[in-house]
């Protein structure tokens, strides 16, 4: 799952002011694989973007990519205060 990471990090490293404050942690349980991407707490409206617009396509790329077994990708945008 290192591709998706990379995908992850190069798709919101360009939207935010601070690149080097994004965290990205993967979460396995039995039926997901939970992405958690923290940004710097001045950053996370330019994530989530007007009315979620942003995070809606940023998501949408994400849960394209197709994964081995049958598990499936969530994404989670955390408030990094």
């Amino acid at each position: 799952m290192k591709d998706l990471q990379e995908l992850v990090l190069t798709i919101v490293s360009p939207l935010v002011t601070k690149p080097e404050d994004i965290k990205l942690e993967l979460v396995e349980s039995d039926d997901f694989l939970e992405y958690n991407l923290t940004v710097a707490p001045e950053d996370i409206g330019r994530i989530i973007g007007k009315q979620g617009r942003v995070a809606k396509a940023i998501r949408t790329i994400v849960y394209s990519v197709r994964t081995n077994g049958p598990k499936k990708v969530r994404l989670n945008i955390i408030d990094g205060k």
